[in-house]
């Protein structure tokens, strides 16, 4: 692709045609972009028109395909072409800063990422400028190129924070700290300075505010390995004008929005993030700051208001007291009785209050708010800092802390016994405070694990959430009654098993509940109680004990799925999977009715796949019934074909990527399931799966290779007579499996299947050649997967077809070979070989040589001793 107006115009059109919201529009024009990403100058073309367009809409969606195209292909994968052409990269880094920095915002920040992605693989080795190019700019004095650069280096050094410690990594940051350490200080101290000036001029201090944010973020990334010798050298400087910015109260820079933090909120939360890092890993050195941060933050704690724009502040400024109060050094300053009973009054109890915002959260973004509860993503709301406020605090001081919190629990409990209907938060407080006191150790596999021994968990349960679970209205209430669904999935390696299967029929009735986030909670429940594992490894709860609610449990988690805001939930979907596996042979009267209600939904969310998960564990549910059914019955397989063959014609034509990969799944596994033989409308399908455009997705390699060797052990012979034509298509999809080190074993996977099941005759023109590649690749690439795989293979065809023959081949390519490869390859590395039937098929193969070559054996047996 040149670099003309013809292809630039070609490309504005195509992109706005992806923007279109008709799919019939928009997919073929995002196919002939995916199809023409790998032409010289295609990333030159995006950052042309970005620069040039006159259509800000084109700009800002070329700049997110550039993105984009850079994420997908900048990587240099072994053993795979190099997806961008040298010069482009070249001309990419060249212009790309330059570019970045004279760019509006929304632009920046696209193109900001992109060199963030570049830096990743090619900084500083590949792209040694980057850095002195960057901090040139901080002479400018614009501080829109000067926030541009802060924020693609916040992008570049971010990873920083969770990158494993290596020698390369030291070498790195201490590259980085040597030219951007100074620099960064400089500018601080004179943003600092500016701000003083401009303390009238609310735009300017806008502008400077948000640098002022950049460079803390920075702050915290440099510092998060390790403490730098010019930070420690230069801790005065940071730390006082940190504290400073902490205390500070400017007006106009105070938002009315009660929702989106301001630029003062988020500049004093980095601060507060960087305190508690210093706190928590350089203690030693940031004692002398650590009594003024810890005044700043309390006061801070008792004068922020319960809005949401400070939710990230205050969870913040609760985790920087948290990780002060678990370190030993700190211990006398959380001792007295009095301090204890104020953070708990004053910080943690109003920070655990369910708040209107919680509210309609949970009834109008059901799915944010599963995601932040649920997943484990609440890490910045108010609740989860003050639950693990709690959990420090208990470190050192459990007893007063819990006798402190056990008073606030009972009166929570009373107002609520008081009023139920107006006072049901107190009763919500009164539940996270109990589970934020008991809970010392969790894991997602087994709930809580460990538990604070002052809180009778079995009681609490019994006397008020076992109540809510029996309420026969499972709408009245639904955060108390999700509560109470909740307290039984985080606790239920800590409640008897009696109390569980007590909750069991109770979770299945709360799949009926109309509240998202309830019904959501009740199928996930019942998902981790599935899994919970009883003595010699089995089921807890078993088929046998879920044998009276079994129809109840598959109706009402398919009726959930119908709820609105439901029909892709994942936790319902994972929930009907993990039922199935637990029933096993009690689901198969219900099959006629399950297969044409998840076929109905496969063909649903295959229009649009947009929930990986739920998609995944609708594969799997498919795949479960067709194992459990056949498994009683294998003529029944026949009906699975019938109602699943239409949908996935129907994903295979539309060539839905997601999904290929899962119907080559299910499809081996039914072809798996048929006697010796191919029924006709799979022999249909057998010459597409040969393909080269289905074997360039990396997704698709094993299910697909699994799919052929399917084939080949049901119909080798078939194969062999009726599409002998086919064969160098599949020897051709060998060769290139077994060129790649990521894939050569799925490469051997299909050859040891073609040389156990097709018919020798079919095979006799190809195997020089099939070993002359094998050898190529041994020459050109030896790994010890390889090596082991090349082992099997060997010694399967000698089993196949004697040790003679194997000889013969060896030494047909050339003179004395067979020796040298027993003496080089065969004897010294056959011990590597693992599994149990991969080390018999070397055993066989070993004892027919010995055994067919006589002269070999005293050979080898010399070689051995």
């Amino acid at each position: 692709m040149e670099l003309n107006d013809a292809n630039l115009q070609t490309l504005t059109e195509f992109l706005r045609k992806t923007l279109d919201p008709d799919p019939t529009v928009r997919r073929p024009a995002e196919k002939f972009l995916e199809s023409v990403e790998g032409n010289q100058n295609y990333p030159l073309l995006l950052l042309t028109l970005l620069e040039k367009s006159q259509d800000n809409v084109i700009r800002v969606c070329a700049a997110v395909t550039f993105k984009n195209y850079i994420k997908r292909n900048w990587r240099i994968v072994e053993d795979e072409p190099n997806k961008i052409s040298d010069p482009d990269r070249t001309a990419v880094k060249a212009n790309i800063v330059n570019l970045m920095l004279s760019s509006p915002e929304q632009i920046q920040k696209q193109l900001s990422d992109a060199i963030s992605i570049i830096g990743r693989e090619d900084f500083p080795q590949k792209w040694p400028d980057l850095l002195t190019e960057m901090v040139a700019r901080f002479r400018s004095g614009d501080f829109h190129i000067i926030n541009g650069v802060l924020r693609t280096a916040h992008s570049l050094f971010k990873r920083y924070r969770h990158e494993f410690k290596s020698n390369e990594l030291w070498s790195e940051i201490k590259l980085v700290l040597d030219t951007f350490a100074l620099p960064l200080t400089e500018l601080f101290k004179a943003t600092i300075e500016l701000c003083q000036t401009h303390a009238t001029d609310v735009n300017a201090l806008k502008v400077l505010f948000s640098s002022l944010t950049l460079i803390a973020k920075l702050f915290y990334s440099l510092n998060f390995q390790d403490l730098p010798e010019f930070f420690e050298d230069n801790m005065e400087t940071w730390m006082t004008n940190f504290h400073g910015l902490l205390t500070l109260d400017n007006k106009l820079l105070q938002t009315d929005d009660e929702e989106e933090a301001g630029l003062l909120e988020l500049l004093k939360s980095q601060i507060c993030d960087n305190a508690a890092l210093y706190a928590q890993k350089y203690d030693e050195e940031f004692q002398p700051y650590l009594p003024r941060f810890v005044t700043a933050i309390w006061n801070l704690l008792v004068s922020t208001g319960q809005e949401v724009k400070y939710d990230l502040l205050v969870s913040n400024a609760i985790q920087f007291l948290a990780s002060v109060c678990e370190r030993p050094h700190y211990k006398h300053l959380f001792e007295d009785q009095n301090t204890l009973t104020s953070i708990c009054e004053k910080v943690i109890v109003p920070n655990m209050e369910f708040r209107s915002a919680d509210e309609e959260a949970f009834e109008d973004n059901s799915e944010e708010y599963i995601r932040r509860d649920l997943e484990g993503s609440d890490i910045d709301t108010r609740r989860r800092a003050a639950c693990d406020l709690v959990r420090g605090l208990c470190k050192f001081f459990e007893g007063p802390v819990t006798a402190i919190f056990s008073g606030y629990v009972n009166s929570m409990l009373s107002e609520y016994a008081k009023n139920p209907r107006e006072n049901w938060k107190h009763k919500d407080a009164a539940i996270y405070l109990v589970t934020s006191l008991a809970s010392k150790a969790q894991t997602q596999k087994h709930g809580i694990t460990q538990a604070n021994e002052l809180v009778n968990l079995t009681e609490f349960f019994v006397n008020h959430i076992l109540p809510d679970l029996k309420s026969p209205n499972v709408n009245e209430f639904p955060v108390l009654k999700a509560d109470a669904i909740k307290y039984v999935m985080i606790f239920r390696s800590q409640l008897p098993k009696e109390q569980l299967l007590q909750a069991v029929p109770l979770l299945i009735t709360h799949l009926q509940a109309e509240s998202t986030v309830e019904h959501t909670y009740a199928a996930h429940a019942l998902e981790r109680l599935f899994t919970m594992r009883g003595p010699n490894n089995a089921t807890l709860i078993t088929a046998a004990e879920m044998a009276p609610f079994t129809e109840q449990l598959l109706n009402n988690l398919f009726k959930a799925l119908a709820f609105p805001g439901s029909a892709e939930n994942e936790y319902i979907m994972k929930a009907i999977m993990r039922s199935f596996s637990l029933l096993q042979e009690s689901i198969v009267p219900y099959i006629p009715t399950l297969i044409g209600q998840l076929t109905h939904k496969l063909l649903q969310v295959s229009k649009n796949p947009s929930k990986p998960h739920f998609n995944h564990y609708l594969f799997e549910s498919l795949c479960l019934s067709v194992r459990i059914t056949c498994k009683a019955n294998p003529t029944t397989v026949s009906s699975f074909e019938e109602a699943l063959f239409p949908v996935f014609t129907e994903i295979l034509q539309n060539d839905v990527q997601e999904f290929l990969p899962y119907v080559f799944q299910v499809m081996s596994l039914l072809l798996e399931i048929h006697s010796n033989s191919i029924p006709a409308s799979y022999m249909a399908l057998f010459p597409h799966l040969l393909q080269p455009v289905l074997w360039e997705r990396t997704g698709n390699i094993p299910p697909l290779v699994r799919l052929l060797q399917a084939y080949l052990e049901k119909g080798g012979e078939t194969i062999a007579r009726s599409a002998a034509d086919k064969i160098p298509g599949l020897l051709g999809v060998f060769q290139k499996l077994i060129a790649s080190k990521a894939n050569d074993h799925q490469g051997f996977y299909l050859l040891n299947s073609i040389i156990e099941h097709m018919p020798p005759e079919s095979l006799t023109q190809y195997r020089k050649q099939i070993f002359i590649l094998l050898f190529q690749r041994l020459q050109s690439s030896k790994t010890t997967k390889f090596i082991k795989s090349f082992l099997v293979f060997v010694n399967l065809y000698c089993v196949k077809y004697g040790a003679i023959a194997l000889q013969e081949i060896f030494d047909s390519i050339q003179p004395k070979m067979f020796g040298m490869v027993l003496e080089k390859i065969v004897i010294p590395e056959v011990q590597k070989v693992s599994g149990p039937v991969e080390k018999k098929i070397c055993a066989v193969g070993i004892t027919k040589v010995l055994t067919e070559l006589h002269t070999l054996f005293y050979f080898i047996l010399f070689y051995c001793v």
